[in-house]
C-alpha cells in the first residue's frame, strides 16, 4: 500500500491590540508556532481500517490545536491568522473597552466655609464625586488630629461624628455643642496617591446683645421711651425677640397701649421698643431677650419735673448743663486769646 500523507501547516499568527485609539503590538510567541508535517506511513500489509482511524485522529488533533490558538488570541484582542499556502487573511475582532479612571472631584459649591453659633451644632459638608471605594477622612488642622475615616470616628471627643448615607457623595462632619475653641481649618481628605484634600474653615461666634444708651437713661414724663437693641455676630437673625419690663414680658396688645416694636434684619438685627406717653410707672429694668443670644438690660428713669444731667427727649439725650459749661469756657478762652494777640 502506498504511503499516505496528510499535511496541515499554520505558517504565521500575528496579534495586534487596539487600546485607547493607538495600536499596541504584542506578538505572542505561543501563537508563532509552525506545526511539523504529520506523516502517516504504512506498509502493504497494514490494515486500511486502522490507517483511516489514525488519519482521522491526526486531523482532529490538528483542528483542535488551531481552535485553541484561535480562542486564545480572540481573548486578547484583534488577531490575523494566515493558513496554508492560500495566504488567506482572516480577521477576528473582539472589542475590549478599558474604563477610563475617574479622578475624585470636590464640589466646591456644596463644600464651603461654615459659621456656627456657639453651643449649637455645626455641619461641615464635603461633597466628593467619583470617590468610589476610596476612603474619605476628616482631619483637624489645629493639632493635625485625625477625626474620622470613612464611617468610623477616631477621636475620644464624642461631639464629633461623620454623617454619610449610602450612595451619597456627601461626607458631613457633625460637631455638637460647638465652642469657639473649635474654630479653625478642617481638612476633607480622599485616599488617592498622593492624597487629595479640600479645606473648610469653621468660625464659631457668640452673638452679642447691646442696648444703646445704657446702663441708665432718664426721660421726662409724657415723652416717648425709645430703646434700641442691637444683636451682632449672629449667623442668622433670631426667630424672636422679647422685651421684658421688670422681668415680665411686655404685651404689645396690653391695655397700656402705645407700645410699638420695630425689627430690622441684616448683618445686624436691630429691635426698637417705643413706648409713648411715658409714665412714672414705666420706670424700671428693661431687658432685650433674643432667641439665639444672651440678653441685655437697661434701667429707665421716668422723671416728674426733675432735671438730671442727661435727659432723653423723644429718644434723644440732652446734655444741656455740661454742654453749656464747655461752651462758656471756650468763649472766655477765645476772647482772652484775641486780646493777647492785639
Amino acid at each position: 500500500m502506498n504511503t499516505v500523507l496528510h499535511e496541515t501547516k499554520v505558517t504565521r499568527i500575528d496579534t495586534k491590540m487596539l487600546r485607547n485609539g493607538s495600536i499596541l503590538q504584542q506578538p505572542l510567541q505561543s501563537c508563532q508556532k509552525n506545526t511539523d508535517r504529520v506523516r502517516i506511513s504504512g506498509k502493504g500489509g497494514d490494515d486500511p481500517v486502522r490507517l483511516r482511524s489514525q488519519r482521522s485522529l491526526t486531523t482532529t488533533a490538528a483542528l483542535c490545536l488551531k481552535l485553541l490558538l484561535l480562542l486564545h488570541l480572540l481573548t486578547l484582542g484583534k488577531c490575523y491568522i494566515r493558513e496554508d499556502s492560500h495566504s488567506t487573511l482572516k480577521e477576528r475582532y473582539r472589542t475590549r473597552t478599558v474604563p477610563k479612571m475617574l479622578y475624585p472631584q470636590f464640589d466646591l459649591s456644596q463644600s464651603g466655609n461654615v459659621t456656627a453659633l456657639a453651643d449649637k451644632t455645626a455641619l461641615l459638608n464635603c461633597r466628593v464625586h467619583n470617590a468610589g471605594n476610596l476612603s474619605v477622612s476628616w482631619v483637624r488642622h489645629r493639632d493635625i488630629h485625625l477625626l474620622t475615616v470613612g464611617p468610623y470616628t477616631y477621636t475620644s471627643d464624642q461631639r464629633f461624628r461623620v454623617v454619610h448615607e449610602r450612595d451619597s457623595d456627601d461626607w458631613i462632619l457633625k460637631i455638637a455643642y460647638v465652642q469657639p475653641r473649635d474654630s479653625g481649618v478642617y481638612e476633607c481628605q480622599v485616599s488617592t496617591t498622593p492624597p487629595t484634600s479640600h479645606f473648610i474653615s469653621l468660625n464659631v461666634v457668640e452673638p452679642q446683645t447691646t442696648i444703646l444708651g445704657g446702663p441708665d437713661i432718664h426721660i421726662n414724663k409724657g415723652s416717648t421711651i425709645n430703646l434700641t437693641c442691637v444683636i451682632q455676630f449672629s449667623p442668622e437673625p433670631p426667630d424672636y425677640i422679647f422685651w421684658n419690663h421688670n422681668h415680665k414680658i411686655i404685651g404689645y396688645d396690653s391695655p397700656r397701649g402705645g407700645v410699638t416694636v420695630i425689627i430690622e434684619k441684616g448683618d445686624e438685627t436691630i429691635c426698637t421698643l417705643l413706648i409713648q406717653r411715658a409714665r412714672v410707672s414705666d420706670s424700671g429694668l428693661y431687658e432685650c431677650q433674643p432667641a439665639n443670644a444672651a440678653s441685655a438690660n437697661i434701667t429707665v428713669h421716668v422723671l416728674n419735673g426733675e432735671q438730671p444731667a442727661a435727659i432723653q427727649h423723644g429718644g434723644q439725650a440732652n446734655y444741656s448743663s455740661s454742654s453749656g459749661k464747655i461752651l462758656l469756657f471756650l468763649l472766655v478762652f477765645l476772647i482772652g486769646h484775641d486780646k493777647f494777640l492785639k
